[in-house]
């Protein structure tokens, strides 16, 4: 496998597949999840789907991080010091980045001073998948993007496409960087994509994602889309929804309920 990588490589150098757009590669190996975890399973003919509800967030305040140490913890997510060696699958945004072709600059308080939680959005129309070379990355019938790693060359590709930068590259071996570690779930190796599953391995168990059952404010609600008796199509029914980037037409899974006269209250 690690000879098949080298290969590769050489043949995308020559071939200038658009590494141009990538930062160096510093290492190549792959491990991990087996692609019969793909499997569809108890959630065949689901299409999943989150709803992030940002006021009940904010209420809990800036600091409140349970939802992200919950899927980071059930994951085996390093804690990596370097900001540029940074693995991470649930993490904060200000409203510009999240939503840049909404911010401008008389944007309302509490969208300018909030955090915005963001994850990878699961897209209908994902471009990382249409760019991976070995099929790492793929999209199964419920909606959920997923990453094989023993297929990922660590080429990078996938990171380059994502227009929300949600995958995280390993540099470097996160093992030791392992806070505690899930032996339920598999770690990475040095040289491997990765990113949110949606929790596709608690989803098989009949559970909800980590960072849903680890929200103590109620602000992450995750369920089917094509039930149309659904919380999450209720909310959507309900409630003003934003999505990231839809210009992209990448038709992102997670959409976020955005109280329009939330300004008026002191920035909540």
């Amino acid at each position: 496998m690690r000879t098949g990588r080298r290969s590769f490589l050489k043949i995308g150098a020559v071939g200038g597949l658009g590494l141009v757009l990538l930062p160096a590669v510093k290492g190549f190996a792959g491990s991990g999840e087996p692609r019969d975890s793909a499997r569809a399973g108890s959630t065949a003919g689901r299409k999943w789907a989150m709803v992030v509800d940002m006021q009940k967030c904010w209420e809990r305040g800036k600091g409140c991080r349970d939802c992200i140490l919950a899927c980071h913890r059930t994951h085996n997510v390093p804690e990596i010091p370097d900001p540029e060696e940074e693995v991470k699958w649930v993490w904060t945004e200000r409203f510009e980045h999240a939503f840049p072709e909404q911010a401008h600059e008389y944007l309302a308080e509490h969208l300018r001073d909030n955090p915005f939680l963001v994850l990878c959005n699961h897209c209908e129309n994902p471009p990382c998948v249409r760019v991976c070379p070995t099929k790492a990355t793929f999209k199964r019938d419920d909606g959920l993007v997923m990453m094989d790693y023993h297929r990922c060359l660590g080429c990078r590709y996938c990171m380059a496409a994502c227009p929300y930068g949600a995958r995280s590259f390993n540099f470097r071996d996160p093992r030791p960087y392992l806070r505690e570690l899930n032996p339920a779930f598999p770690t990475r190796e040095k040289g491997v994509v990765e990113k949110c599953n949606f929790c596709a391995e608690r989803l098989e168990e009949g559970l909800l994602p980590a960072c849903v059952e680890g929200c103590p404010a109620k602000a992450l609600v995750f369920g089917d889309l094509d039930d149309p008796g659904s919380e999450v199509r209720r909310i959507l029914a309900g409630s003003y929804t934003i999505v990231r980037k839809p210009e992209l037409g990448t038709r992102p899974k997670v959409y976020y309920v955005i109280n329009p006269g939330a300004g008026n209250s002191g920035g909540r």
